[in-house]
């Protein structure tokens, strides 16, 4: 069986972050392995509060995996403060290991902020380089940028201005956008558009975190990158096809209903 890590934070309403990586990973018949660098206290509606982990704990999470088991993928999520990118960079650098999937999250669904605003430096000049995937949404891609994207042309200019920072692959997510749901991924040669029908759903709480791990989780299993990603975003499609009204906000996605009816695919 593969193993993937996801280094991201702790949601404790189980529809994003660490617990979506790992339901991800289950529903791709991969085994999941987490290191926790932040817990926050959220629901469907609110981030209440955040503590992150110490970056001690966080190295030793890190060391823990990776002196004892075989990292087929890993997915970063998020990363709130610099000090804790860069131990997480610190042990990338250690380990290297193949398949990093980063989702640079900034803000939960419901706006409240994830990462502090001062360290999107940091994380342009420590994590973005490992990245063999970047997955940014649109709010995220103008942020790193530095640009305002306002359509398919835009979204393929900040596309190839982040892939200049460092990263070998990116995808510019188009969920924020209006009309169908395009995202946009370059290699640094050739522009790949992956494209679905918009969804008429307020449940998409963890859709980034979602759609990030099953890219991992499909590279561990030995994609190529185009097909990882459009493997993901076919399931991440169906997820928020048949997302989940629970809480009073934004209700996450099905992580598990084709597995649930079909059984998992070899």
């Amino acid at each position: 069986m593969k193993k993937v890590l996801t280094i991201a934070g702790s949601d404790c309403s189980g529809g994003a972050g660490i617990q979506a990586d790992l339901k991800t990973f289950s529903a791709h018949g991969v085994f999941g392995m987490s290191v926790i660098v932040s817990v926050v206290a959220e629901n469907t509606s609110r981030v209440i509060d955040i503590q992150d982990i110490t970056p001690d704990m966080i190295e030793k999470q890190i060391d823990a995996v990776f002196e004892d088991i075989e990292v087929d993928a890993v997915k970063v999520g998020m990363l709130s403060t610099p000090i804790c990118m860069e131990i997480v960079a610190k042990k990338l650098y250690q380990y290297l290991p193949a398949n990093i999937v980063i989702d640079p999250v900034m803000y939960a669904k419901n706006g409240c902020p994830l990462m502090d605003p001062n360290a999107v430096d940091t994380l342009i000049k420590v994590i973005i380089p490992y990245a063999d995937v970047l997955t940014p949404n649109i709010p995220e891609a103008e942020k790193i940028a530095g640009i305002k994207i306002s359509n398919i042309s835009d979204m393929e200019k900040a596309a190839r201005k982040i892939f200049e920072m460092g990263c070998k692959n990116v995808i510019v997510k188009g969920g924020h956008a209006i009309g169908n749901a395009l995202d946009v991924l370059f290699d640094g040669t050739r522009f790949y558009h992956f494209e679905s029908h918009r969804i008429n759903t307020k449940n998409t709480h963890g859709t980034g975190c979602t759609f990030s791990s099953a890219i991992a989780s499909n590279l561990a299993l030995g994609m190529n990158i185009p097909k990882a990603v459009e493997q993901a975003k076919k399931y991440v499609t169906v997820a928020i096809e048949h997302s989940l009204a629970i809480g009073k906000g934004h209700g996450p996605t099905h992580h598990f209903y084709d597995l649930y009816r079909n059984g998992l695919q070899k």
